[in-house]
């Protein structure tokens, strides 16, 4: 099912185009290709035919209006004569059109609003010495300290992995060439 890719981001306001082809469902004999995204809407893309090949063709003008978000999609292959048939599956994310927010939106990642929020916990507790402590019946446990350092470690480790595949590098970090004999 996974040898067809459909595109694993879409960002609102931008043109898509896409094209598939595909040589079991030629588009120039009576098959045409829909794809349907649900999540925090519902959309669904059917393709045209270019010769052989499949195209989804989305104005901005229309993505414009996507939500963003994580969807789950379903890429179909679909006869003239009413059968049909899945030939890609999977998830797709929609990205927000920056032409449209205000600059009250937080679009930090969730590996960098939690390594914010550790951060500020972290800080915070340097001037505090107790991990548990009892006030009229009522207990207060606080995470130690050594655990909310390998969490901020670990965010910290996926943030930066984030900006690096973001920005074009390597995320497994620098590549040493060598060569042999």
């Amino acid at each position: 099912m996974s040898y067809v890719r459909f595109p694993n981001k879409i960002t609102a306001g931008l043109t898509l185009k896409h094209s598939i082809n595909l040589t079991a469902y030629p588009a120039s004999s009576s098959w045409s290709l829909i794809v349907y995204l649900r999540g925090p809407t519902s959309i669904d893309i059917t393709s045209t035919a270019e010769g052989n090949q499949h195209t989804f063709h989305i104005s901005a003008e229309t993505t414009k209006n996507y939500k963003a978000g994580h969807y789950g999609y379903s890429l179909r292959a679909i006869h003239i004569s009413g059968l049909v048939e899945e030939i890609d599956a999977g998830s797709i994310e929609i990205k927000a059109d920056l032409a449209s927010i205000n600059e009250q939106a937080d679009l930090r990642s969730h590996a960098q609003k939690t390594l914010s929020a550790l951060e500020a916990v972290i800080e915070g507790r340097a001037t505090l010495d107790q991990e548990r402590y009892r006030i009229n019946n009522r207990e207060l446990y606080r995470t130690p300290l050594d655990i909310l350092i390998k969490l901020r470690n670990q965010y910290r480790a996926e943030a930066a992995r984030e900006i690096a595949k973001s920005n074009g590098k390597n995320i497994f970090g620098q590549v040493i060439r060598f060569k042999l004999g």
